[in-house]
């Protein structure tokens, strides 16, 4: 079952990430997720339930995280086309296990070595394409704002693991979206100070944008928290998120050299298929 409530998750998570690069178009990226946030944290506030202290400085923390890659990730949707973010985003295993061998010292097998030799190929072969759509990934502020989504996501996925063992599905989503509420509040406050910031607009869009996130993150929690989960399997379904978001992108902003992002796109995701194969 807790493949199902993955793969789901996936589905609402492609969908989720084209109305964010959709709602780009009227309002500003704090804007954007603080009403999405708040609407998700009101969705999700019958669930409320206390806590202990410790348990809710853990979640604070979880909030950072998420913050942190959720804008990020929306400069690099506003800066970057959504099939490039999309692709990049898809080498998110390959961090989680880079990340392991630095904190925990572990060692790659042969198919893992060849699942990031493969990541990497088609990291390069995106920089190529991406350059000759005019954009230098060596210079531009979305890549690095791309990079920090990607590895305060993977931070957040290893994190998940560890605080869902002694928590509920329900407690965490529900204080986690306060916290990041509550962040996004501040952030979009000091925000509107600076010139040239959109002004708020309401579009139909950020419903889409609350209603898929929230039913995504609902589904990811039961699943990391149904008895015989795996972290590594959860994270591969996720990653399929992309494909959806990848054609729907595709279809509905009319971007360039689609074919070339494809094969990339394809061996992106054999390389990662080979670093889940080789980690189970």
């Amino acid at each position: 079952m807790w493949i199902w409530m993955a793969l789901a998750s996936a589905v609402l998570l492609g969908v989720y990430d084209v109305a964010k690069k959709s709602a780009l178009r009227n309002n500003n990226i704090y804007s954007i997720l603080l009403v999405a946030t708040a609407l998700s944290a009101l969705f999700v506030s019958p669930f409320i339930t206390a806590g202990t202290l410790s348990g809710h400085l853990r979640l604070i923390l979880k909030a950072l995280l998420v913050t942190a890659s959720w804008v990020s990730g929306m400069y690099a949707l506003e800066l970057l086309p959504i099939t490039t973010v999309s692709t990049f985003k898809t080498s998110r295993p390959m961090f989680v296990v880079l990340f392991s061998i630095i904190l925990y010292g572990e060692r790659l097998n042969w198919m893992q070595w060849a699942g990031v030799a493969a990541v990497l190929l088609a990291l390069w072969l995106l920089s190529v394409s991406s350059e000759r759509e005019g954009i230098s990934f060596k210079g531009n502020k979305g890549f690095w704002a791309l990079l920090i989504s990607v590895v305060t996501g993977v931070a957040s996925a290893l994190y998940d693991k560890r605080i869902m063992t002694g928590m509920q599905p329900l407690f965490v989503q529900s204080w986690t979206n306060i916290y990041i509420t509550l962040i996004l509040a501040v952030l979009t406050l000091l925000n509107r100070k600076r010139e040239g910031v959109k002004p708020f607009r309401w579009d139909w869009t950020l419903l889409l944008i609350a209603v898929t996130i929230t039913g995504a993150d609902m589904l990811y929690f039961f699943s990391l928290k149904a008895e015989g989960s795996m972290l590594s399997v959860i994270s591969l379904i996720r990653r399929s998120s992309v494909i959806i978001t990848f054609v729907l992108g595709a279809i509905l902003f009319r971007e360039k050299r689609i074919a070339q992002k494809s094969g990339v796109l394809a061996l992106m995701l054999a390389g990662v298929a080979l670093l889940m194969a080789g980690s189970l």
